[in-house]
C-alpha cells in the first residue's frame, strides 16, 4: 500500500496511526478530522475539564515529537463527505479528494439530540467545543441544572455540576440508570451515589419537551411535571457517524459492520472505535478504541483477516468521588453477589466493594467501586479464562 487514509482524528484514529508505523508501514499516511483539534482525550471532558481541574493541554494525546515521528498529513476541520471504496477515494466537504489504497474508518459517534435543543442553555457533551461551552456557562454562578439521561456521561456530568455547587436533577426514563450494563441489583447501588452526592434522581419518567423561547427555562416530563432549569444537559446516547458512508459498498447497521478483526465487506477498509460494529457488537468504550486498532491494522496490511479483536469488555466511570469499574460479559439471568466490602444504606460503604456475576458456577463479569487492586486481579482472571475458552473453541 502506498497510501493509507485514516478518517477520524480520534483516539482510535491516533492508535491506528501508531499501529501502522509500529507494524512497519512506511508509506503515505493521511489523517482526516472534522474537528480543528488534534486528537484529545474525551473521558476528562465530563470530569476534570468541566470542573476546571484540567486544562486543554492536559487533554492532548500527542505532542510535537510524536506528531513528527508519525509523519502523517493532517487534514483537520474538514468533514469526509463520501467514500468511493472501489475507486479508493475519500471525498471531502471542501471539494478535495484523497486517493488511497487503504482506509481506516474512525469517525466515532455524535451525541443524540432532542427536538428544540437549539435553545440557549441546552448542551450535549461529546466534543471539546461542547465542553468549552458548558464550562463557560457553569462558571457564571449557581444555577438549576437538569441532566437528561442517567448513563455514564449523564452521571459524570451531574457529579461535576454538583461539585461546582449547582442544584442538579437527573432524569432517567428507565426504572434505574445503567440497568443494561450492570443489572437491576447493582444499578440500584450505583444509583444511590446520586442521592449521596446531593443530586435528585427522577426515574421511570421521560421528557416530552423543553420550555423557553430563546433560552431554556424548564423541562416537561411525561408525568405532567415541569422541572425549572437554567441549564439542560442532554445525555441520551450517541449515534455512529456513518452518514458519509451511505451509498458506499460498506454494510451499515448501528455502525460499520465488521468481522471479528474489524474488517469490513471490503478488505482494504477497516473500522475501529465507536463507529465500528465488530462481530455484531458496537462498544463505546475507551479500551475498545485503543485495542481494536492493532488487529485492524494487521488485517489491513495483510489484505485479509488474520487476527481478531475480541478483548474482554472493560469500562470505568468516576462519579461523586467513587471509581466504578466493570469487566466481563454480564447477561440477564446471571446472579450477582458482593464478595469483598459491603453496602451502607444501599450505597457502597467506605472502602467500596467487589461484586461477581456468575452463571452456572462460573464468573462472567466483575464490578468494583473503589476496589481497584482486587478488581484488576479479578479482571486478569476473567481475561485468562476467556482466552482459554477461545483457544479451546478454535481447537474444537
Amino acid at each position: 500500500m502506498r497510501t493509507v487514509t485514516i478518517v477520524g482524528a480520534s483516539l482510535s484514529g491516533l492508535y491506528a496511526a501508531r499501529e501502522l508505523r509500529a507494524q512497519g508501514y512506511d508509506g503515505r499516511l493521511v489523517i482526516v478530522g472534522d474537528e480543528p483539534h488534534h486528537p484529545y482525550d474525551r473521558p476528562p471532558l465530563s470530569k476534570d475539564f468541566l470542573t476546571g481541574r484540567a486544562d486543554e493541554t492536559q487533554l492532548a494525546l500527542t505532542d510535537t515529537e510524536e506528531t513528527a515521528e508519525l509523519g502523517a498529513e493532517w487534514i483537520l476541520g474538514v468533514r469526509a463527505r463520501a467514500l468511493d471504496a472501489r475507486g479508493r477515494t475519500v471525498l471531502l466537504d471542501d471539494g478535495r479528494t484523497v486517493s488511497t489504497d487503504g482506509v481506516v474508518i474512525a469517525t466515532g459517534a455524535s451525541a443524540r439530540r432532542l427536538p428544540g435543543d437549539t435553545l440557549a442553555g441546552v448542551h450535549t457533551l461529546r466534543t471539546l467545543d461542547d465542553a468549552r461551552a458548558l464550562r463557560e456557562e457553569l462558571t457564571r454562578g449557581p444555577c438549576r441544572v437538569v441532566v437528561i439521561g442517567g448513563g455514564f456521561i449523564g452521571a459524570e456530568t451531574a457529579s461535576s455540576c454538583s461539585s461546582l455547587g449547582h442544584s442538579v436533577t437527573v432524569v432517567e426514563a428507565a426504572p434505574l440508570p445503567l440497568v443494561p450494563q450492570l443489572g437491576a441489583e447493582m444499578a440500584a447501588v450505583c444509583a444511590a451515589l446520586h442521592h449521596r452526592g446531593g443530586v435528585d434522581l427522577v426515574t421511570g419518567t421521560g421528557v416530552t419537551g423543553l420550555r423557553g423561547t430563546t433560552t431554556v427555562t424548564g423541562v416537561d416530563l411525561t408525568d405532567g411535571r415541569t422541572l425549572p432549569a437554567d441549564i439542560v444537559i442532554v445525555g441520551i446516547g450517541a449515534t455512529p457517524n456513518t452518514a458519509w458512508l451511505v451509498g458506499s459498498a460498506l454494510a451499515l447497521h448501528d455502525g460499520v459492520l465488521c468481522d471479528d478483526g474489524c474488517v469490513t465487506t471490503l478488505p482494504q477498509v477497516v473500522a475501529v472505535g465507536d463507529v465500528a460494529c465488530v462481530g455484531g457488537t458496537r462498544a463505546e468504550h475507551w479500551t475498545s478504541a485503543t485495542q481494536q486498532p492493532r488487529a485492524a491494522v494487521t488485517n489491513l496490511l495483510a489484505g485479509r483477516t488474520v487476527e481478531t479483536a475480541t478483548a474482554l469488555p472493560y469500562f470505568w466511570s468516576d462519579q461523586y468521588g467513587a471509581r466504578i469499574q466493570f469487566a466481563g460479559r454480564r447477561t440477564d439471568g446471571d446472579t450477582v453477589r458482593i464478595t469483598e466490602g459491603e453496602l451502607s444504606d444501599g450505597a457502597p460503604a467506605e472502602g467500596g466493594f467487589l461484586a461477581r456475576y456468575q452463571r452456572d458456577g462460573r464468573t462472567t463479569a466483575v464490578l468494583a467501586v473503589d476496589r481497584p487492586r482486587p478488581f484488576m486481579r479479578a479482571r486478569r482472571e476473567l481475561a485468562r479464562e476467556a482466552e482459554e475458552e477461545r483457544v479451546q473453541s478454535a481447537a474444537g
